[in-house]
Protein backbone atom coordinates (compact mmCIF):
# COMPACT_ATOMS: atom_id res chain seq x y z
CA UNK A 1 0.00 0.00 0.00
CA UNK A 2 1.36 3.43 -0.96
CA UNK A 3 0.72 6.40 1.31
CA UNK A 4 0.93 9.96 0.03
CA UNK A 5 1.63 13.03 2.15
CA UNK A 6 -0.40 16.15 1.32
CA UNK A 7 1.80 18.80 -0.29
CA UNK A 8 0.92 21.58 2.25
CA UNK A 9 1.81 19.29 5.18
CA UNK A 10 5.06 18.23 3.51
CA UNK A 11 5.95 21.86 2.81
CA UNK A 12 5.21 22.83 6.41
CA UNK A 13 7.40 19.99 7.67
CA UNK A 14 10.26 21.04 5.38
CA UNK A 15 9.93 24.65 6.57
CA UNK A 16 10.10 23.52 10.21
CA UNK A 17 13.23 21.46 9.48
CA UNK A 18 14.78 24.46 7.70
CA UNK A 19 13.92 26.81 10.57
CA UNK A 20 15.34 24.39 13.14
CA UNK A 21 18.55 24.13 11.09
CA UNK A 22 18.81 27.91 10.90
CA UNK A 23 18.22 28.17 14.65
CA UNK A 24 20.97 25.61 15.37
CA UNK A 25 23.33 27.47 13.01
CA UNK A 26 22.58 30.79 14.74
CA UNK A 27 23.21 29.25 18.16
CA UNK A 28 26.48 27.70 16.97
CA UNK A 29 27.64 31.05 15.55
CA UNK A 30 26.71 32.86 18.75
CA UNK A 31 28.64 30.36 20.85
CA UNK A 32 31.66 30.61 18.53
CA UNK A 33 31.56 34.40 18.94
CA UNK A 34 31.34 33.98 22.72
CA UNK A 35 34.29 31.58 22.68
CA UNK A 36 36.33 34.01 20.56
CA UNK A 37 35.55 36.83 22.99
CA UNK A 38 36.61 34.64 25.92
CA UNK A 39 39.88 33.73 24.18
CA UNK A 40 40.52 37.37 23.34
CA UNK A 41 39.82 38.39 26.94
CA UNK A 42 42.17 35.68 28.23
CA UNK A 43 44.92 36.76 25.82
CA UNK A 44 44.52 40.41 26.80
CA UNK A 45 44.64 39.62 30.52
CA UNK A 46 47.76 37.49 30.11
CA UNK A 47 49.76 40.09 28.19
CA UNK A 48 49.98 43.04 30.54
CA UNK A 49 53.76 42.86 31.09
CA UNK A 50 56.06 41.05 28.69
CA UNK A 51 58.18 38.34 30.27
CA UNK A 52 56.35 38.33 33.62
CA UNK A 53 54.64 35.02 34.57
CA UNK A 54 50.86 35.46 34.78
CA UNK A 55 49.22 35.70 38.18
CA UNK A 56 46.67 32.91 38.56
CA UNK A 57 43.10 33.98 39.44
CA UNK A 58 40.99 30.87 40.04
CA UNK A 59 37.35 30.77 41.10
CA UNK A 60 35.08 28.14 42.63
CA UNK A 61 31.55 29.36 41.90
CA UNK A 62 28.08 27.82 42.16
CA UNK A 63 25.78 30.80 41.53
CA UNK A 64 28.22 32.89 39.50
CA UNK A 65 29.08 35.45 42.19
CA UNK A 66 32.62 34.20 42.79
CA UNK A 67 33.19 34.03 39.03
CA UNK A 68 31.99 37.61 38.56
CA UNK A 69 34.25 38.83 41.37
CA UNK A 70 37.16 36.88 39.89
CA UNK A 71 36.65 38.60 36.54
CA UNK A 72 36.57 42.01 38.22
CA UNK A 73 39.72 41.09 40.16
CA UNK A 74 41.46 40.05 36.94
CA UNK A 75 40.48 43.26 35.14
CA UNK A 76 41.61 45.38 38.07
CA UNK A 77 45.02 43.68 38.16
CA UNK A 78 45.38 43.87 34.40
CA UNK A 79 44.72 47.62 34.52
CA UNK A 80 47.56 47.86 37.05
CA UNK A 81 49.95 46.11 34.64
CA UNK A 82 49.72 42.53 35.92
CA UNK A 83 49.40 39.63 33.45
CA UNK A 84 46.62 37.33 34.62
CA UNK A 85 45.56 33.73 33.99
CA UNK A 86 41.83 33.55 34.83
CA UNK A 87 40.10 30.17 35.09
CA UNK A 88 37.75 27.97 37.11
CA UNK A 89 39.37 26.00 39.92
CA UNK A 90 38.34 22.81 38.13
CA UNK A 91 40.76 23.73 35.31
CA UNK A 92 43.69 23.94 37.76
CA UNK A 93 45.96 20.94 38.22
CA UNK A 94 49.12 20.18 40.21
CA UNK A 95 51.45 21.14 37.36
CA UNK A 96 49.86 24.59 37.00
CA UNK A 97 50.01 25.21 40.75
CA UNK A 98 53.64 24.14 40.95
CA UNK A 99 54.79 26.47 38.17
CA UNK A 100 52.71 29.39 39.49
CA UNK A 101 54.40 31.86 41.83
CA UNK A 102 51.40 34.00 42.79
CA UNK A 103 47.74 33.08 42.86
CA UNK A 104 44.41 34.46 44.01
CA UNK A 105 41.53 32.13 44.84
CA UNK A 106 37.89 33.19 45.09
CA UNK A 107 35.95 30.29 46.58
CA UNK A 108 32.26 30.06 47.36
CA UNK A 109 30.67 27.25 49.37
CA UNK A 110 27.89 25.03 48.09
CA UNK A 111 25.37 23.66 50.58
CA UNK A 112 26.82 22.74 53.95
CA UNK A 113 30.52 23.22 53.36
CA UNK A 114 30.89 21.47 49.99
CA UNK A 115 32.84 22.55 46.93
CA UNK A 116 30.90 24.13 44.04
CA UNK A 117 30.42 21.90 41.01
CA UNK A 118 33.20 23.60 39.04
CA UNK A 119 35.66 22.85 41.87
CA UNK A 120 34.52 19.35 42.85
CA UNK A 121 37.03 17.74 40.49
CA UNK A 122 39.91 19.73 41.98
CA UNK A 123 38.78 18.86 45.50
CA UNK A 124 38.51 15.16 44.71
CA UNK A 125 41.68 14.84 42.66
CA UNK A 126 44.11 17.05 44.55
CA UNK A 127 42.78 18.09 47.96
CA UNK A 128 41.94 14.47 48.80
CA UNK A 129 45.05 12.94 47.24
CA UNK A 130 47.52 11.03 49.37
CA UNK A 131 50.39 12.42 47.30
CA UNK A 132 49.26 16.05 47.11
CA UNK A 133 51.63 18.46 45.32
CA UNK A 134 54.24 20.42 47.29
CA UNK A 135 53.56 24.14 46.87
CA UNK A 136 56.41 25.80 48.77
CA UNK A 137 57.01 28.18 45.87
CA UNK A 138 53.44 29.52 45.78
CA UNK A 139 52.20 32.72 47.39
CA UNK A 140 48.45 33.19 47.43
CA UNK A 141 45.48 35.25 48.59
CA UNK A 142 42.00 33.91 49.17
CA UNK A 143 38.49 35.38 49.24
CA UNK A 144 35.97 32.98 50.79
CA UNK A 145 32.29 33.63 50.00
CA UNK A 146 29.55 32.32 52.28
CA UNK A 147 26.36 32.93 54.20
CA UNK A 148 26.32 32.94 58.00
CA UNK A 149 22.87 31.37 57.99
CA UNK A 150 24.57 28.07 57.16
CA UNK A 151 26.36 26.03 59.80
CA UNK A 152 29.55 25.62 57.76
CA UNK A 153 30.09 29.28 56.90
CA UNK A 154 32.70 29.69 54.13
CA UNK A 155 33.33 25.97 54.56
CA UNK A 156 35.01 25.22 51.24
CA UNK A 157 37.03 28.45 51.25
CA UNK A 158 38.38 27.55 54.68
CA UNK A 159 39.15 23.99 53.53
CA UNK A 160 41.03 25.32 50.50
CA UNK A 161 42.99 27.77 52.66
CA UNK A 162 43.97 25.00 55.07
CA UNK A 163 44.99 22.68 52.25
CA UNK A 164 47.16 25.31 50.56
CA UNK A 165 48.95 26.04 53.84
CA UNK A 166 49.43 22.32 54.48
CA UNK A 167 51.12 21.95 51.09
CA UNK A 168 53.58 24.73 51.93
CA UNK A 169 51.98 27.66 50.11
CA UNK A 170 52.48 31.02 51.82
CA UNK A 171 49.56 33.46 52.28
CA UNK A 172 50.08 36.97 50.93
CA UNK A 173 47.52 38.14 53.51
CA UNK A 174 44.98 36.61 55.84
CA UNK A 175 41.89 35.08 54.28
CA UNK A 176 39.07 37.55 53.54
CA UNK A 177 35.58 36.22 54.27
CA UNK A 178 32.49 37.70 52.65
CA UNK A 179 29.08 37.18 54.20
CA UNK A 180 26.38 37.25 51.53
CA UNK A 181 28.10 39.84 49.33
CA UNK A 182 28.89 42.31 52.12
CA UNK A 183 30.33 45.56 50.62
CA UNK A 184 32.88 45.90 53.43
CA UNK A 185 34.42 42.57 52.44
CA UNK A 186 34.70 43.73 48.81
CA UNK A 187 36.61 46.81 49.93
CA UNK A 188 38.82 44.67 52.19
CA UNK A 189 39.61 42.38 49.25
CA UNK A 190 40.53 45.32 47.01
CA UNK A 191 42.69 46.73 49.80
CA UNK A 192 44.54 43.42 50.13
CA UNK A 193 45.10 43.29 46.37
CA UNK A 194 47.31 46.33 46.85
CA UNK A 195 49.88 43.90 48.26
CA UNK A 196 49.84 42.10 44.92
CA UNK A 197 49.85 45.03 42.48
CA UNK A 198 50.04 48.81 42.53
CA UNK A 199 46.37 49.78 42.64
CA UNK A 200 46.90 53.43 43.49
CA UNK A 201 44.13 55.41 41.85
CA UNK A 202 42.02 52.32 41.12
CA UNK A 203 38.29 53.01 41.35
CA UNK A 204 36.46 51.93 44.48
CA UNK A 205 34.99 48.50 44.13
CA UNK A 206 31.23 48.82 44.06
CA UNK A 207 28.53 46.24 43.44
CA UNK A 208 25.94 47.08 40.75
CA UNK A 209 23.22 49.41 42.12
CA UNK A 210 19.70 48.31 42.95
CA UNK A 211 16.83 49.72 40.88
CA UNK A 212 13.16 49.94 41.87
CA UNK A 213 10.98 47.48 39.96
CA UNK A 214 7.21 47.38 40.44
CA UNK A 215 4.97 44.57 41.64
CA UNK A 216 2.73 44.14 38.59
CA UNK A 217 1.01 40.82 39.39
CA UNK A 218 0.83 38.18 42.11
CA UNK A 219 -1.01 34.86 41.89
CA UNK A 220 -1.44 32.05 44.43
CA UNK A 221 -0.31 28.88 42.66
CA UNK A 222 -1.17 26.14 45.19
CA UNK A 223 -4.44 26.88 47.05
CA UNK A 224 -5.40 23.97 49.30
CA UNK A 225 -1.86 22.63 49.48
CA UNK A 226 -0.54 20.78 52.54
CA UNK A 227 2.59 22.90 52.20
CA UNK A 228 3.27 26.61 52.53
CA UNK A 229 1.69 28.92 49.93
CA UNK A 230 3.56 29.42 46.65
CA UNK A 231 3.08 32.59 44.61
CA UNK A 232 3.81 33.57 41.04
CA UNK A 233 5.12 37.14 41.14
CA UNK A 234 5.67 39.51 38.21
CA UNK A 235 7.90 42.57 38.47
CA UNK A 236 7.87 45.35 35.87
CA UNK A 237 11.08 47.32 35.13
CA UNK A 238 11.50 51.02 35.87
CA UNK A 239 10.07 53.27 33.12
CA UNK A 240 12.40 53.53 30.15
CA UNK A 241 14.52 50.54 31.24
CA UNK A 242 15.18 47.78 28.73
CA UNK A 243 16.37 45.08 31.11
CA UNK A 244 18.03 42.02 29.62
CA UNK A 245 18.89 38.64 31.08
CA UNK A 246 19.36 35.03 29.98
CA UNK A 247 17.38 31.99 31.04
CA UNK A 248 18.95 30.57 34.18
CA UNK A 249 19.89 33.97 35.62
CA UNK A 250 19.10 35.23 39.13
CA UNK A 251 17.68 38.36 40.66
CA UNK A 252 18.91 39.79 43.94
CA UNK A 253 16.45 41.89 45.90
CA UNK A 254 16.31 43.78 49.19
CA UNK A 255 13.41 43.49 51.63
CA UNK A 256 12.80 46.77 53.51
CA UNK A 257 13.01 45.02 56.89
CA UNK A 258 16.50 43.65 56.13
CA UNK A 259 18.24 45.68 53.40
CA UNK A 260 21.70 44.52 54.47
CA UNK A 261 20.96 40.92 53.45
CA UNK A 262 19.87 40.77 49.79
CA UNK A 263 18.10 37.56 48.75
CA UNK A 264 18.70 35.64 45.53
CA UNK A 265 15.80 34.20 43.52
CA UNK A 266 15.83 32.20 40.28
CA UNK A 267 14.16 34.08 37.44
CA UNK A 268 11.23 32.12 35.97
CA UNK A 269 10.87 34.15 32.75
CA UNK A 270 12.89 35.29 29.74
CA UNK A 271 13.74 38.85 28.77
CA UNK A 272 11.22 38.67 25.92
CA UNK A 273 8.44 38.46 28.52
CA UNK A 274 9.20 42.04 29.52
CA UNK A 275 8.85 41.23 33.21
CA UNK A 276 10.78 39.27 35.80
CA UNK A 277 8.75 36.31 37.00
CA UNK A 278 9.51 34.75 40.39
CA UNK A 279 8.14 31.61 42.03
CA UNK A 280 8.26 32.21 45.79
CA UNK A 281 7.22 30.00 48.68
CA UNK A 282 6.07 31.98 51.73
CA UNK A 283 8.44 30.79 54.44
CA UNK A 284 7.43 30.56 58.08
CA UNK A 285 10.03 30.74 60.83
CA UNK A 286 10.10 28.52 63.92
CA UNK A 287 8.24 31.12 66.00
CA UNK A 288 5.41 31.22 63.46
CA UNK A 289 6.29 34.59 61.93
CA UNK A 290 6.66 34.87 58.14
CA UNK A 291 10.06 34.98 56.48
CA UNK A 292 11.36 38.51 56.06
CA UNK A 293 11.73 38.55 52.28
CA UNK A 294 9.18 35.91 51.25
CA UNK A 295 6.54 37.25 53.63
CA UNK A 296 6.96 40.74 52.18
CA UNK A 297 6.85 39.54 48.56
CA UNK A 298 3.93 37.17 49.03
CA UNK A 299 1.72 39.23 51.33
CA UNK A 300 3.15 42.48 52.67
CA UNK A 301 4.00 44.22 49.40
CA UNK A 302 1.07 46.10 47.88
CA UNK A 303 0.31 45.97 44.17
CA UNK A 304 2.34 48.67 42.44
CA UNK A 305 4.85 48.73 45.28
CA UNK A 306 8.57 49.14 44.66
CA UNK A 307 11.02 46.22 44.83
CA UNK A 308 14.73 47.21 44.93
CA UNK A 309 16.56 44.61 42.84
CA UNK A 310 19.46 43.97 40.52
CA UNK A 311 20.00 41.27 37.92
CA UNK A 312 22.71 38.67 38.47
CA UNK A 313 24.17 36.76 35.56
CA UNK A 314 24.29 33.09 36.54
CA UNK A 315 26.80 31.60 34.13
CA UNK A 316 26.91 28.17 35.79
CA UNK A 317 23.17 27.66 35.12
CA UNK A 318 22.84 29.32 31.72
CA UNK A 319 22.36 27.22 28.58
CA UNK A 320 25.54 28.47 26.87
CA UNK A 321 27.13 25.57 24.93
CA UNK A 322 24.12 23.40 25.73
CA UNK A 323 21.67 25.58 23.80
CA UNK A 324 21.56 23.19 20.83
CA UNK A 325 21.61 19.99 22.93
CA UNK A 326 18.71 17.90 24.21
CA UNK A 327 17.89 18.97 27.78
CA UNK A 328 16.89 16.93 30.83
CA UNK A 329 15.39 19.37 33.35
CA UNK A 330 14.91 18.09 36.92
CA UNK A 331 13.46 19.93 39.90
CA UNK A 332 10.97 20.15 42.72
CA UNK A 333 8.81 22.83 44.32
CA UNK A 334 9.85 26.39 43.56
CA UNK A 335 12.81 24.97 41.64
CA UNK A 336 10.41 24.97 38.70
CA UNK A 337 11.36 28.67 38.34
CA UNK A 338 14.81 28.13 36.84
CA UNK A 339 13.53 25.24 34.69
CA UNK A 340 10.57 27.30 33.46
CA UNK A 341 12.92 30.04 32.22
CA UNK A 342 14.83 27.47 30.18
CA UNK A 343 11.64 25.95 28.79
CA UNK A 344 10.30 29.38 27.82
CA UNK A 345 13.60 30.07 26.06
CA UNK A 346 13.46 26.70 24.29
CA UNK A 347 9.84 27.23 23.27
CA UNK A 348 10.67 30.65 21.81
CA UNK A 349 13.63 29.22 19.87
CA UNK A 350 11.87 26.04 18.79
CA UNK A 351 14.69 24.04 20.40
CA UNK A 352 14.50 20.47 21.66
CA UNK A 353 14.08 17.76 22.58
CA UNK A 354 13.26 18.60 26.21
CA UNK A 355 12.45 16.28 29.12
CA UNK A 356 11.02 17.65 32.38
CA UNK A 357 11.04 15.69 35.65
CA UNK A 358 9.12 17.63 38.32
CA UNK A 359 8.03 16.78 41.84
CA UNK A 360 5.75 18.24 44.52
CA UNK A 361 3.22 17.06 47.13
CA UNK A 362 -0.18 16.55 45.47
CA UNK A 363 -1.22 16.82 41.84
CA UNK A 364 -4.56 18.41 42.76
CA UNK A 365 -2.95 21.38 44.52
CA UNK A 366 0.80 21.51 43.81
CA UNK A 367 1.14 21.01 40.06
CA UNK A 368 2.75 24.44 39.61
CA UNK A 369 2.21 25.98 36.16
CA UNK A 370 0.06 22.97 35.22
CA UNK A 371 -1.65 24.56 32.20
CA UNK A 372 1.59 25.86 30.74
CA UNK A 373 3.45 22.57 31.20
CA UNK A 374 0.60 20.56 29.69
CA UNK A 375 0.45 22.97 26.74
CA UNK A 376 4.18 22.45 26.17
CA UNK A 377 3.62 18.72 26.24
CA UNK A 378 0.75 18.95 23.75
CA UNK A 379 2.70 21.21 21.37
CA UNK A 380 5.89 19.12 21.45
CA UNK A 381 8.08 21.59 23.35
CA UNK A 382 8.22 18.85 26.00
CA UNK A 383 9.14 15.54 24.43
CA UNK A 384 8.78 13.77 27.76
CA UNK A 385 7.21 14.69 31.11
CA UNK A 386 7.63 12.68 34.32
CA UNK A 387 5.85 13.80 37.50
CA UNK A 388 6.39 12.75 41.11
CA UNK A 389 3.67 13.79 43.57
CA UNK A 390 4.90 12.37 46.84
CA UNK A 391 1.61 12.44 48.81
CA UNK A 392 -0.68 10.95 46.15
CA UNK A 393 0.03 7.34 47.15
CA UNK A 394 0.89 5.41 50.29
CA UNK A 395 4.56 5.10 49.36
CA UNK A 396 6.36 8.40 48.84
CA UNK A 397 7.63 8.96 45.29
CA UNK A 398 10.19 11.63 44.45
CA UNK A 399 11.93 12.86 41.31
CA UNK A 400 14.98 10.66 41.97
CA UNK A 401 12.66 7.64 41.93
CA UNK A 402 11.34 8.67 38.51
CA UNK A 403 14.92 8.91 37.25
CA UNK A 404 15.68 5.40 38.48
CA UNK A 405 12.53 4.11 36.77
CA UNK A 406 13.57 5.78 33.50
CA UNK A 407 17.19 4.60 33.66
CA UNK A 408 17.33 3.27 30.09
CA UNK A 409 15.82 6.43 28.64
CA UNK A 410 18.17 8.60 30.70
CA UNK A 411 21.22 6.72 29.45
CA UNK A 412 19.95 7.08 25.87
CA UNK A 413 19.41 10.84 26.21
CA UNK A 414 22.90 11.36 27.65
CA UNK A 415 24.40 9.19 24.91
CA UNK A 416 22.67 11.49 22.40
CA UNK A 417 24.43 14.49 23.96
CA UNK A 418 21.83 15.71 26.44
CA UNK A 419 22.71 18.18 29.20
CA UNK A 420 21.18 17.84 32.67
CA UNK A 421 19.91 20.84 34.69
CA UNK A 422 18.75 20.51 38.31
CA UNK A 423 16.90 23.25 40.21
CA UNK A 424 15.32 23.17 43.66
CA UNK A 425 16.05 22.16 47.23
CA UNK A 426 19.56 21.06 48.15
CA UNK A 427 18.57 18.83 51.05
CA UNK A 428 16.70 15.76 49.88
CA UNK A 429 16.00 16.50 46.22
CA UNK A 430 19.37 17.60 44.83
CA UNK A 431 21.28 15.06 46.90
CA UNK A 432 18.88 12.29 45.96
CA UNK A 433 18.95 13.25 42.27
CA UNK A 434 22.74 13.28 42.23
CA UNK A 435 22.85 9.82 43.81
CA UNK A 436 20.30 8.52 41.31
CA UNK A 437 22.22 9.98 38.36
CA UNK A 438 25.44 8.40 39.61
CA UNK A 439 23.68 5.03 40.03
CA UNK A 440 22.26 5.17 36.48
CA UNK A 441 25.17 6.76 34.60
CA UNK A 442 28.17 5.91 36.78
CA UNK A 443 30.52 8.12 38.79
CA UNK A 444 33.02 8.51 35.94
CA UNK A 445 30.35 9.59 33.46
CA UNK A 446 28.99 12.12 35.95
CA UNK A 447 32.45 13.59 36.46
CA UNK A 448 32.72 13.93 32.69
CA UNK A 449 29.37 15.73 32.50
CA UNK A 450 30.52 18.18 35.19
CA UNK A 451 33.82 18.87 33.39
CA UNK A 452 32.09 19.42 30.04
CA UNK A 453 29.39 21.69 31.53
CA UNK A 454 26.60 19.23 30.72
CA UNK A 455 25.55 18.86 34.37
CA UNK A 456 24.49 22.11 36.02
CA UNK A 457 22.67 22.87 39.26
CA UNK A 458 20.89 25.81 40.84
CA UNK A 459 20.06 24.50 44.31
CA UNK A 460 19.45 26.15 47.65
Amino acid sequence: MVFSIPVPRLAAALILVLLYGLMCTAIARRERRRARRARAEAAELASAREGVPPLLVAYASQTGQAEALARETARLLHAAGEPVHLCALGAVDAALLQRTRRALFLASTYGEGDAPDNAAGFQGQWMGAAAAPALAGLQYGLLALGDRQYAHYCGFGRQLDGWLRAQGAVPLFERVEMDNGAPAALLAWQHQLSQVANLNGAPAWEAPPFADWTLAARRHLNPGSLGAPVFHIELAPPPGTAADWASGDLVQLCAPADPQRPRDYSIASVAGDGRIHLTVRQAVREDGTPGVASGWLCAGLASGGAVPLRLRAHGPFRLQDNAARPLVLIGNGTGIAGLRSHLRARAAAGAGPNWLVFGERQAAHDFLYRAEIQAWQASGVLTRLDLAFSRDQAQRVHVQDRLAEAADALRAWVADGAAIYVCGSLVGMAQGVHAALCAVLGEEAMEGLVRSGRYRRDVY
